[in-house]
């Protein structure tokens, strides 16, 4: 699939605190499963789980990447998360500047992968 065929996604997931938001999106990072990654801390998460309404401080973690490497981040999100059940949710980037756009395919493609 070539980067100008490639969705462009954002990725919303939260993380216990800034030191956890922070080494997983170096490591997606790292690992060309998102362009960047934004932390935005004292986000207030008011949710139900396991029966009881539970109300924390949370990192926001906003995820640029690509429709085909959206599987591997979601997995190794899963594997990485200290959280049983994190949020991972996708939206598609409907539009937004062209270079960034392109930005977002150039830095996800590695040796590796070459989209």
């Amino acid at each position: 699939m070539t980067g100008q065929a490639d969705a462009r996604l954002v990725v919303l997931s939260t993380a216990p605190d800034r030191e956890v938001a922070a080494a997983l999106a170096a490591m997606l990072v790292g690992e060309r499963l998102a362009a960047c990654v934004n932390l935005v801390g004292g986000v207030e998460s008011i949710y139900r789980w396991d029966g009881e309404i539970c109300t924390d401080t949370e990192v926001l973690m906003v995820l640029k990447t690509t429709e085909s490497r959206l599987e591997a981040l979601v997995d190794a999100l899963n594997k990485a998360h200290p959280y049983d059940c994190p949020e991972i949710v996708a939206l598609p980037v409907v539009g937004g500047s062209a270079d960034y756009l392109n930005w977002i395919s150039t830095s996800l493609a590695g040796p590796d992968n070459q989209d």
